[in-house]
C-alpha cells in the first residue's frame, strides 16, 4: 500500500514539473514569437524604403554611361587640338 502512494505521489510530481517547465518554455517561444515580429516589421520597413534604390541605380548608370561616352569624345578632340 504504501508503494502504491509512493508511486502515485511520484508520478503527481513529475507531472508537476513537467507542466511547470512546458509553462516555462511556452512562454518564452510567445516572447520570441514577438520579438520575431518586430523583426518582421522592420526588416519589412527596411525594404519599403530600399525599394527606390533600384531604379535609381538604372537611373544613374544610365547617365554616367552617357557621361563616359561624352567623356571619350572630348578626349579624343583634346587630342587633336593638343597636336
Amino acid at each position: 500500500m504504501t508503494l502504491l502512494i509512493l508511486t502515485i505521489l511520484e508520478i503527481a510530481a513529475l507531472v508537476i514539473v513537467l507542466a511547470t517547465y512546458l509553462t516555462v518554455i511556452g512562454n518564452q517561444l510567445r516572447r520570441i514569437s514577438a520579438l520575431l515580429a518586430k523583426i518582421t516589421f522592420g526588416v519589412r520597413a527596411v525594404e519599403t524604403m530600399c525599394a527606390v534604390i533600384g531604379p535609381a541605380v538604372d537611373r544613374i548608370n544610365g547617365n554616367l554611361t552617357t557621361i563616359c561616352g561624352d567623356l571619350q569624345d572630348a578626349a579624343v578632340e583634346a587630342e587633336k587640338l593638343a597636336r
